[in-house]
C-alpha cells in the first residue's frame, strides 16, 4: 500500500522545530518522511536552512519512520562524500533511508564558486555522480576522471543492504533520463496533469515497476515561491533573486502548482489520485506555518482513508 508521508522543509523552520514536527507526524499516523537539503532558503524572510545530513541522524534516531532526502552531487557535495553519508545512515538505520539525486539548483550549489552549467551538462554530471555513488555503496574502489573526479575512493563502513538511489525529475525529459539508471523516481507534484506526464515518461524510459515517490506541494494558504515556471528556479543565485522574480506572481497562478484548499475531503481526493498513479510514497509539503494544526487535522481526517 501507498504511504502518506511528511516533508520536512529546512527552509521554513529551524532544525529543532522540524525534529518536533516529524515526531508529531509519526504520532499522528504519517508513515514516512522526507527532508529537503538546502544551503539557502527560497526567500530571506523564511530565515532558516539547517544542515540536512546531521539533522537526518537525529530524526532517524528520534522516530521509527523511513526517511528520504534529495541532494545534488558534484557541486556542494562531492559524490564520494554523499556516498559516505548515505552509507552511514543506512548502516545505522537499516532499510529506513533512501537518497534521491538531482541535477541541482544554483541557489544552493553556487556557494562553492564553481561554474554553473546548463541543463544538459548538469544531467551528464549527475549521471557520472550517480555511477560513482552506486559503485561506492556496492563496495567498489573508484577512480574516475570526467566532469567530476574521484581518486582511489572507497567506503569502508557500509550497510548490509544498499539504500535505494532515486532520480529526481520534474519534467518528462528528465524523468525519461533518470529512468535508465535510478532505482526509483522522486518528483514534485502540484499539478496532477504534469505529474502524470512525468510518471508516464519515467515508465516509458525504463522505470516500469520501480518505486516512485512524490513531494506534494499543498496548503490552506498559498506561498508564491513555487510558482516560477520554466528554468528560472534552477538558475537563480540568491533568496533575494527569488523574491525579485516572484513579485508579480498572482494568487491564481499558485493553483497551477500548489494544491490549495481548506476542505480536507478535497485533499483526500487529491492524495488518492497520486496513489492511483502508482506512487509508493506521497509526501506532503504543507507550505504554511501551521504545521501542528496540519498534522493533527490530516492525521484525524485524511490518513485514516489510506490505512
Amino acid at each position: 500500500m501507498s504511504r502518506i508521508g511528511y516533508h520536512a522543509s529546512h527552509e521554513q523552520f529551524s532544525p529543532s522545530e522540524l525534529l518536533r514536527f516529524v515526531r508529531h507526524a509519526e504520532a499522528t499516523g504519517f508513515g514516512c518522511a522526507m527532508s529537503s537539503d538546502h544551503f539557502k532558503p527560497w526567500g530571506a524572510a523564511q530565515g532558516h536552512s539547517g544542515f540536512a545530513w546531521s539533522w537526518l541522524g537525529s530524526a532517524l534516531q528520534a522516530t521509527l519512520l523511513p526517511f528520504g532526502v534529495i541532494s545534488a552531487p558534484g557541486y556542494r557535495y562531492h559524490p564520494a562524500v554523499l556516498a559516505q553519508g548515505a552509507a552511514t545512515l543506512a548502516e545505522m538505520f537499516p532499510r529506513r533511508f533512501w537518497l534521491a539525486l538531482g541535477s541541482g539548483q544554483r541557489l544552493n550549489e553556487d556557494v562553492t564558486g564553481v561554474h554553473w552549467p546548463h541543463k544538459p551538462e548538469r544531467n551528464a554530471r549527475l549521471k557520472e555522480c550517480a555511477d560513482i555513488i552506486r559503485a561506492l555503496l556496492d563496495g567498489e574502489r573508484v577512480t574516475h576522471r570526467g566532469l567530476v573526479t574521484a581518486v582511489d575512493a572507497q567506503i569502508y563502513s557500509r550497510p548490509a543492504v544498499r539504500p535505494l538511489l532515486y532520480g529526481a525529475a520534474v519534467t518528462e525529459e528528465t524523468a525519461a533520463f533518470v529512468a535508465g539508471w535510478a532505482d526509483g523516481l522522486l518528483t514534485a507534484g502540484g499539478s496532477l496533469d504534469q505529474t502524470r506526464k512525468v510518471v508516464d515518461a519515467f515508465r516509458r524510459g525504463g522505470g516500469e515497476g520501480k518505486p516512485m515517490a512524490v513531494q506534494v506541494t499543498m496548503s490552506w494558504a498559498p506561498r508564491r515561491f513555487q510558482a516560477l515556471g520554466g528554468e528560472a528556479s534552477w538558475d537563480l543565485r540568491t533568496p533575494e533573486d527569488f523574491e525579485h522574480a516572484t513579485r508579480f506572481v498572482r494568487r491564481e497562478d499558485m493553483r497551477e502548482c500548489v494544491l490549495v484548499s481548506s476542505d480536507l475531503g478535497q485533499h483526500t481526493a487529491w492524495m488518492n489520485e497520486f496513489v492511483e498513479m502508482g506512487f509508493n510514497d506521497v509526501l506532503l509539503h504543507q507550505v504554511g506555518r501551521n504545521q501542528i494544526e496540519f498534522l493533527d487535522a490530516f492525521g484525524l481526517k485524511v490518513l485514516t482513508q489510506f490505512a
